[in-house]
């Protein structure tokens, strides 16, 4: 005989029922997903130009491939672009001292200090490094 135990009946769920999300294109009743219209294809892309999901927007196996399609083709034509820069700002790193890098930051120095108009040589910067 098996040694299974018996499982303890299941409760009854008291949750709310999850609503399937309506499509885009069934709400607005659109019969061809045309590569040129941009506005509707911005809506099925994230803010980092990403294809949404099926489960995010709500369409079904047959919408999500046209619209698909349509993206590939639209950024294809340069109508989208594959991907939107997001820009972050960069911590500093603190300290390099001892790292090895004198050479480079000695050419950057004299670069900034040529920006300001001033005439300096790398060897000058190299020796005021030194000391």
């Amino acid at each position: 005989m098996s040694n299974k135990k018996p499982r303890p009946p299941r409760a009854k769920d008291n949750t709310k029922k999850i609503r399937k999300k309506t499509s885009a294109l069934t709400s607005e009743k659109v019969e061809y997903v045309d590569y040129k219209d941009v506005n509707l294809l911005g809506r099925f892309v994230s803010d980092r130009s990403k294809i949404k999901a099926r489960r995010v927007n709500g369409n079904d196996v047959q919408q999500q491939n046209e619209i698909a399609r349509a993206i590939k083709n639209a950024r294809e034509m340069a109508l989208l672009p594959y991907t939107k820069r997001v820009s972050s700002q960069r911590t500093g790193r603190g300290d390099r001292e001892g790292r090895g890098g004198g050479e480079r930051a000695a050419e950057a120095a004299v670069d900034q200090v040529a920006d300001l108009g001033v005439d300096v040589d790398i060897d000058e910067i190299e020796e005021a490094g030194d000391e």
